[in-house]
Order: structure tokens, then C-alpha cells, then sequence
């Protein structure tokens, strides 16, 4: 009795392309974000024609829900169709970054991803990293998963993500 040794080869199934944040999976590697439109029914349209996954959203600068008498963002951008990436864009330093985080984490019911920056010039918008690091250790060890604006020092880069950063965002790139 002979056994079958066909060399024929299976067709292979198509592999998703997929993205990889933290603790969670994307077939979409655009993120977009909620500024420079001129009202929420543009940013709804927008953000739904770009079919990203992911709207980052600078909480001190956009209501999600922690100004009752503004218009709503998720009103128009569905948590539970988009990941809300909250940022802490204005931030000077960590404390603020830090409180801006925690604030999103309540709006959100819960929501741990989050885009953390810590600005040192108002002007260039290059991150101060001293207050950057501090912030990053102290939302990693309460549980955040952060993506990190910093500079394009490989050292401060190596150290962010053995703190456990989940990604690195050096400026200019």
C-alpha cells in the first residue's frame, strides 16, 4: 500500500493585515483626529468616510461629556464603533497629563489606551521628556496602556518601553 505524496500545494487564505496597540487589534493602521473641523457634524462625516478605527481626541480641548452645556463628540464618534484615543495635548507637565488621563478613564467607563503628551515648548510642540517619563511610570502603574509622544532619542525611547509603553511616537516621524 502506497501512501499519497502529492506536492500539490493548498491555495493560502488571504492573512488579515492587522495592528497591534497594547492589548488590542486593528485592521486599520489610520488614526484620525477630531480637530480643525468646523463643527461636530463635519467631524462625524469625516471621521466615518476615513474608515479608521481610531480618533484620538484631545480631552482638554474637546467635550466628551465633562462639559454638559457643550456640544457632545460622542454624540457624532460611537465608543462603540471607534476606539477613542484620548490625548493629553496641552499638557506641560506630567501632574496635568497625568489628571487628563484620569479624566478620560472616568468619561469613558473605564477606557485604559491612552496618547500621552507632555509639551515643553508651546511654540515647536517638542515634548518635554523629564515630565514625559515621569507621567508615563506613574499611568503604567496605574494600569494605562500609553502611546507616547517624545523625542527621537533611542536612549528615552528604549527606557519608555521598558517602562512598558505600549508605542513609542518620536516627534517628526
Amino acid at each position: 500500500m502506497s501512501e499519497n505524496t502529492s506536492t500539490a500545494t493548498q491555495p493560502t487564505p488571504l492573512l488579515q493585515d492587522t495592528f497591534m496597540v497594547g492589548s488590542r487589534t486593528f485592521s486599520s493602521r489610520l488614526l484620525v483626529g477630531t480637530g480643525k473641523y468646523k463643527d461636530m457634524t463635519e467631524t462625524g462625516a469625516a471621521i466615518g468616510a476615513s474608515a479608521a478605527e481610531i480618533v484620538t481626541v484631545a480631552i482638554r480641548r474637546t467635550n466628551i461629556g465633562q462639559n454638559s452645556n457643550e456640544p457632545n463628540l460622542l454624540d457624532v464618534i460611537s465608543p462603540d464603533k471607534y476606539t477613542i484615543l484620548p490625548n493629553t495635548a496641552g499638557c506641560f507637565d506630567a501632574e496635568t497629563a497625568i489628571r487628563t488621563c484620569k479624566l478620560a478613564r472616568e468619561l469613558l467607563g473605564g477606557h485604559n489606551l491612552v496618547k500621552l503628551e507632555v509639551l515643553g515648548d508651546e511654540k515647536t510642540l517638542y515634548p518635554n521628556v523629564m515630565e514625559t517619563l515621569k507621567a508615563a511610570k506613574v499611568l503604567i502603574d496605574d494600569g494605562f496602556e500609553v502611546m507616547v509622544y517624545t523625542s527621537d532619542d533611542p536612549i528615552v525611547a528604549q527606557e519608555l518601553e521598558s517602562m512598558g509603553c505600549v508605542a513609542i511616537m518620536p516627534l517628526g516621524s
